[in-house]
Formats: structure tokens, C-alpha cells, sequence
């Protein structure tokens, strides 16, 4: 019972915004206390509403009220932090006991130094930490743990893509002659070791995530998370992976060579023109459906109207092959490939399964799908040529010129028709246009 009143008491000496005990207590109008920094910063989130609130009760001030620090509840948090300390249970004995004591201070790590990136004692905070960055041990440890979750749905995320590939690649494998079967199952083997070391990251991530031992888990942390490098590796990996077995797909299928000149794609022109029915409310259509305009002002809605921004599809769906050219003006914007029902996936194009885009701005080009992303070298494309050969599963898109030069290649299988999409960029006035071919 004693336990329990003392973890009672530790809770009403805690701040509710950030769960930690009080640093520097504040006292407001409606009796609740909060770090004096936690609720400045509550505070200056309000400002523009000039309205203030409790976070706990709402009830609201007017104006915003000036802060005192409560001296005898800093007081008195002191003594908690001492009562923490002297009544701390370690967590289940483990060979990692050591990892959990302060070698400086002989007491129990429980806080973090974000600034140093390590665990400390409560001594340390008012010792060598002092004036750092510093927050309760499972604090940071929710802070990282949300990392680590992300990491762990990357991993899920290119481990069913590989396994996806690799039984396509089996399903070809068993319906092509024994010639080329030696060179697929060297690529397919490639794609298990993939997968297998994914899998064995996947369990490292797992295994760490239910430790309960905080300072393991800091110690082990940065070796398996390391967020933004996994994403880039992995992407990497994904397109070194795509652009191979491309290779191997365009070797299994029955060869039909593509157009090498403008003049030649000119022969697959197909007239398009931009569906209204799809036009996110905020795209303005002329020039016969053929040009949009991203205007300030809303169109009335429709069942089959985008919600994401600044999205359309076709009219007509592209059957065989197919060749037409998009001017992106202004700050550039998105040229898509895409199934019919895109429309209900609520996302932009390239976020998904349904659909093939390419990006282009002042800044920078991207191909997108399924939300993986591949760079593409250059400046903004003012004017893009897309080509799609259905019977081969190819979708290419070019900067038109005379010699016309391949930006991106997909090789792959399409499911159901295809419609051509836009998607403006972000400016009010610019525009985009499927463009009038002879």
C-alpha cells in the first residue's frame, strides 16, 4: 500500500503534457500545474486563437495569463525526485544489469540527455547535464519506439514487394523454355537473400521493440534504426531490384521494338481529352477538355470528382499503344498512368497500386508508385510523352524531343484499362494541357 501512495504522490507531482515530473512548476488560474515550458509552449500554439486554455479542464483565460513559479511545489518535487530514487525497483535481472547504473553516480539511469543522445541519473541533470535537453527515460523511450515502428513497416512493406516479385518470377519461370530459366532462378535467388536478411532485420526490430529493459534498448537502438538510411538503402535496393528484373521481363516476352524518333511514337497518337466527371473541384477545364487551370473557387461536387489535390483522369481509357504528350507550366506537375477506380483510393497518384506518376518541378523528378520513389536526374520537363504498350506491359516516359530521350521504363503487368491523369503542382493560375497532335 505504501508502493502504491508513493506512485499516486509521484503522479500528482507530474506535468500532464509532457508525463514527466514538474521542472520549474507553474500554477495556473484553475489550480493545475504544468512545467512552466510546457505550458509556454501549450500557450504560444493558442496565440493566434487569443484565447488560452487549461489543458487538462479547458477552461479558458483572457488575456493570456502571466506565469509565477510555484516555489514550494518545486520544492517539493525535489523531494519526490529523491523518494524515486532511493524507492526505484530495477527491472527483471538480466546481463545487462550494469548498463543500468550511472558509472559516475552509482545511482539508477532513469532520465535521457537528448543533447548527448545517452541515459543519466537524477544527479547527472543537475550535475555535468545541467541546462540540456533532457526528458524521462520512457519518454524517449515512446519517442523511439514510434521510430522503430515505422522502420519495422518499411521493412514488412519491401519484404511483401519482393515476395510478390519473386513469385511472379516463378510463374514465368515455369512457362518459359528451359534457356532462360538458369538466368531468372540467379535472380530469383537474389531476391531470397534479400528477403531473408530483411526477415532477419525484421526479427532484430521485433525483438528489441518488447524489451523492457529501456538503457538495452537506447544501447541497441541506433544499430537497427538509422530511419532515413534504411529508407534511402532500401529504396535503392528496390530500384537496383525493379530495374533487373525489368531486365528479365523485357528477355521473357516476345520482342517488339519500341519507337526510337518522335516521328515514330506520332504514329501511335491517340486523341484524349480530360473527363469533368473526375476534375478535383478546384480544376478549371478548356480548350475542348483538353487543358485544366488550378483555380481559388470550387466546382460543385460529384460521385466520381477526386478529393485529393489537383487530380483528373481521361475520358477515354488507352487501349494497345498508345503515345500522347502533356505541357506542364508553372511550377510543374504530375503526368500519370492509372485503373479507373484510382478515384476511390483517396490518394495521389503514385501512392498506390493503381497508378504510375511522374513528377516533375524546379526542383527536382520523381517517378512514383505504390509509394516508392525513384529519382530522375535534371531540370523541370516542360513538356513530357508518354507511351504505353499494353500487350508487353511497358510504360515509358520521354522528354520531347526529335531524338527523344526515356526518362523512366516500367515493365509490368496491367490488370484492367488504362486512363491518362494529371495533377497540378501547388500555384493558383498555372495550368497543364494534353497537348493537340497531328
Amino acid at each position: 500500500m505504501a508502493q502504491k501512495g508513493a506512485e499516486l504522490d509521484r503522479e500528482s507531482f507530474s506535468c500532464s503534457i509532457c508525463l514527466d515530473l514538474l521542472r520549474d512548476p507553474v500554477t495556473i488560474l484553475c489550480g493545475h500545474s504544468y512545467c512552466m515550458k510546457c505550458i509556454e509552449n501549450f500557450w504560444d500554439e493558442e496565440d493566434e486563437k487569443g484565447v488560452h486554455s487549461c489543458p487538462q479542464c479547458s477552461q479558458t483565460f483572457k488575456p493570456r495569463p502571466t506565469l509565477v513559479k510555484n516555489i514550494m511545489l518545486e520544492a517539493l518535487t525535489e523531494q519526490m525526485k529523491m523518494i524515486a530514487i532511493r524507492k526505484h525497483q530495477l527491472v527483471d535481472p538480466s546481463f545487462q544489469f550494469h548498463e543500468n547504473i550511472c558509472s559516475r553516480h552509482d545511482e539508477v539511469m532513469k532520465m535521457f540527455c537528448r543533447t548527448d543522445q545517452r541515459s543519466i541519473c537524477y544527479v547527472c541533470t543537475v550535475d555535468e547535464h545541467k541546462g540540456h535537453d533532457i526528458v524521462s527515460g520512457e519518454a524517449e523511450r515512446m519517442e523511439k519506439q514510434k521510430k522503430l515502428e515505422v522502420n519495422k513497416t518499411i521493412f514488412t512493406e519491401v519484404i511483401y514487394l519482393l515476395q510478390q516479385r519473386s513469385f511472379e518470377l516463378s510463374q514465368q519461370i515455369r512457362s518459359q523454355q528451359d534457356l532462360e530459366v538458369s538466368r531468372v532462378k540467379d535472380l530469383q535467388e537474389k531476391l531470397e537473400q534479400e528477403i531473408c536478411e530483411l526477415k532477419k532485420k525484421d526479427f532484430e526490430l521485433q525483438h528489441l521493440s518488447q524489451t523492457e529493459d529501456h538503457n538495452h534498448f537506447f544501447l541497441n537502438f541506433s544499430s537497427l534504426s538509422s530511419l532515413n538510411q534504411f529508407q534511402d538503402t532500401l529504396r535503392r535496393k528496390w530500384a537496383d531490384i525493379s530495374l533487373r528484373v525489368t531486365e528479365v521481363d523485357v528477355l521473357l516476352s516476345e520482342p517488339e521494338p519500341d519507337p526510337k524518333k518522335r516521328s515514330g511514337f506520332l504514329k501511335f497518337t491517340k486523341k484524349i481529352s480530360l473527363d469533368p466527371k473526375t476534375a478535383h473541384k478546384q480544376l478549371l477545364l478548356d480548350e475542348g477538355n483538353r487543358r485544366i487551370t488550378l483555380m481559388s473557387q470550387t466546382s460543385p461536387d460529384h460521385p466520381e470528382r477526386f478529393s485529393v489535390p489537383f487530380q483528373i483522369l481521361s475520358r477515354q481509357s488507352l487501349t494497345g499503344r498508345c503515345y500522347w504528350e502533356v505541357k506542364l507550366g508553372g511550377l510543374g506537375g504530375y503526368v500519370a498512368v492509372a485503373y479507373k477506380e484510382v478515384y476511390k483510393a483517396d490518394t495521389e497518384f503514385g501512392a498506390n497500386d493503381k497508378s504510375w506518376a511522374l513528377f516533375s518541378s524546379l526542383n527536382k523528378n520523381i517517378f512514383l508508385h505504390n509509394k516508392i520513389q525513384t529519382l530522375i536526374p535534371g531540370s523541370k520537363f516542360s513538356r513530357i510523352g508518354v507511351y504505353v504498350n499494353q500487350r508487353a506491359g511497358t510504360l515509358s516516359f520521354y522528354n520531347v524531343s526529335e531524338n527523344m530521350t526515356l526518362l523512366h521504363r516500367v515493365q509490368t503487368t496491367f490488370t484492367q484499362p488504362l486512363y491518362a491523369g494529371i495533377r497540378m503542382y501547388c500555384k493558383f493560375g498555372d495550368t497543364a494541357e494534353i497537348c493537340k497532335l497531328k
